[in-house]
This record gives C-alpha cells, sequence and structure tokens, in this order.
C-alpha cells in the first residue's frame, strides 16, 4: 500500500520526539530551581506541605484524606508556580512600576492565598479531630 505525503506527516506527527520530550522535562526542572531561588513564599509552602505529609503519615490519615491533602498541595504549589511566572512576565514587560501590572501580580498573588487559605481549613478539618483524640490519649 502507498503512503501519500499527508499520511506520512501524520505518521511522523504521530511518533515520541525523545528530544524534545527530555528537553520539556529538563527546562521544567530548570524552572523549578528557578522559582525556588527566588521566591520566599514557595518555600514556606513546601514546607508546610512536607508537614502536611508528615502528618499524614503520623495519623494514618485515610486513602481519601490523602487524595484531598496531595490535590490540594499540588493545587497549591501550582498556583504559586503560576504567580511567580506572572510576576516574572509582568516584569519583563512593565519596565516602570505602573498601576496595571501592580494589580496584575496582587491579584495573581491573591489567588495564591485564597488557595492557601483554603487548603489550610480542610486541613484543620481533617488534622484537628486527630490531634484531638492523639492528646486525649495522653491525658
Amino acid at each position: 500500500m502507498l503512503m501519500g505525503l499527508d499520511d506520512k506527516k501524520k505518521n511522523n506527527s504521530m511518533k515520541l520526539d525523545k528530544k524534545r520530550l527530555r528537553n520539556s522535562f529538563k527546562y521544567a526542572f530548570f524552572g523549578i530551581i528557578q522559582a525556588y531561588k527566588g521566591e520566599q513564599n514557595l518555600k514556606i509552602h513546601t514546607i508546610i506541605a512536607g508537614l502536611v505529609l508528615f502528618c499524614g503519615f503520623f495519623f494514618h490519615i485515610s486513602y481519601l484524606e490523602w487524595f484531598v491533602c496531595l490535590i490540594l498541595i499540588g493545587l497549591v504549589l501550582m498556583a504559586e508556580f503560576f504567580n511567580t511566572a506572572l510576576e516574572y512576565t509582568v516584569d519583563l514587560v512593565s519596565l516602570e512600576i505602573h498601576p496595571l501590572a501592580k494589580a496584575a501580580k496582587d491579584t495573581a498573588s491573591a489567588g495564591v492565598l485564597i488557595m492557601a487559605i483554603i487548603s489550610a481549613i480542610i486541613g484543620l478539618v481533617i488534622f484537628v479531630p486527630k490531634v484531638m483524640i492523639f492528646i486525649g490519649g495522653w491525658l
């Protein structure tokens, strides 16, 4: 069976380009390192995530609670990375302090804050009863 030019293009476009894939991971990891070098809040969120993971193991949380905690950790970190990317972009585009640039940065930061507050509230709902049982066992 003869393949036409369009069929060959489709066949080639479906192949996995290993170099591009490797580079995309390399650039993503570089982005992670870059963000951690410059963003204090990202470090704080990561420390809190580590604390949540430790508490999850310590208190033997359920699979559903693990699912919720991991999703929330991912969402908070993702929001922080997006906020960082937006801040870098605004700084690149706007050389002087502009009210709209400030509004864009403040709004992105507000999104991270809202996600972190919601995550903290859900974390309290999951962990406070377990802490109370643990403390009650000591009394």
